[in-house]
């Protein structure tokens, strides 16, 4: 820090925070610490009484904490993300479209372990809303060696961006409705209000669902004929249970698809299946949709929204984060579940 006339002050950093009293209208901060100062701030400062100003002397070396915020928002971050403007040397990252987040996780502890820098952001594959903010980066001191966000901005030149939202895509679906008891009409086909809401409230077109009794050949049939439809989604409901006479499975694999694993460390949702049908995901519900709001369907929905190929190793990654704690208030994605 060092004493310097206002006149003189032109392109400093003040050191402090300065206020400005009015009396009977305003006592408040004028200029706040780290403010720039420019041409056009020297009458105000010299109308609440500044003929000198404690300023930062920066050198070539150093940058300005809004000025590092800028930098490493820009290196650390997919092109298509948007940025706010800093505020006491913070900077938002908010994704432009809905879609789904991807961090590089370990790239993002090398940019923590950096001295002085810190990013804090969402965790990885959160469904994003238009408009949300991601990610908030700064320095924690007023100022930062230049050399360190230089360091940063090489690691990102090998590591690739940290940060990117994957947009959601608006799929074609189609649906095959399991159960002697829905087809014969004995109970209600509760697919509309549960699955079907949650598929048309994501953009999604459902281009038609079929009901079928428990029945291989039946299951099968209506697979195939979703298929034929164009179909780039098909989810069956009606459950995956250990009974005899649940046949989804056996319907599916006979339809021709592949089954990618049977069974998720997610709860609601441990009798989860997926299947490729000529590279179609085949999303195999449990009855356990029906009855609670949040199951394994919504952790990997948006992953097949985003254009993702969800393997046995990302099914395996759920566990942890995977027990859904049933709250009386839902605030899902805001909790744990698929974290």
């Amino acid at each position: 820090m060092k004493k310097i006339k206002v006149e003189e002050a032109v392109g400093t950093v003040l050191a402090h925070d300065m206020t400005r009293i009015a009396r009977g209208e305003f006592k408040g901060v004028a200029f706040k610490k780290g403010h720039v100062v420019k041409k056009e701030d020297i009458p105000a400062l010299l109308r609440i009484g500044k003929q000198y100003l404690y300023v930062l002397d920066l050198g070539d070396d150093q940058l300005h904490e809004n000025d590092a915020a800028r930098r490493i928002s820009r290196a650390i971050s997919d092109p298509d993300l948007e940025f706010s403007d800093p505020r006491e040397g913070k900077i938002n990252i908010s994704t432009p479209h809905a879609g789904l987040l991807k961090i590089n996780v370990d790239a993002l502890l090398q940019v923590n372990k950096m001295e002085s820098i810190i990013v804090a952001t969402l965790k990885n594959n959160f469904p994003c809303k238009k408009g949300e903010i991601i990610a908030g980066t700064r320095i924690i001191p007023l100022t930062i060696p230049a050399k360190n966000i230089e360091a940063l901005e090489a690691l990102t030149k090998t590591t690739g961006t940290l940060l990117s939202v994957k947009p959601f895509q608006s799929l074609k679906v189609g649906a095959v409705v399991t159960g002697s008891e829905v087809f014969n009409g004995l109970i209600t086909d509760d697919f509309g209000p549960s699955i079907g809401k949650k598929i048309m409230e994501a953009g999604c077109t459902l281009i038609k669902k079929i009901t079928v009794p428990d029945d291989e050949k039946a299951i099968a049939n209506a697979v195939l004929e979703l298929k034929k439809l164009g179909c780039q989604l098909i989810v069956t409901t009606g459950g995956l249970s250990v009974d005899p006479d649940d046949v989804t499975r056996l319907g599916v694999i006979q339809a021709g698809a592949k089954v990618t694993f049977y069974g998720s460390p997610v709860l609601p949702g441990a009798m989860l299946m997926v299947s490729l049908l000529d590279n179609i995901p085949v999303i195999s519900l449990p009855a356990c949709v029906f009855y609670y709001s949040k199951t394994v369907f919504d952790l990997i929905f948006p992953r097949v929204l985003a254009g993702e190929t969800i393997t046995k190793d990302d099914i395996a990654a759920m566990g942890h984060g995977g027990l859904c704690m049933n709250c009386d208030v839902c605030h899902y994605p805001v909790c744990s579940f698929g974290r």
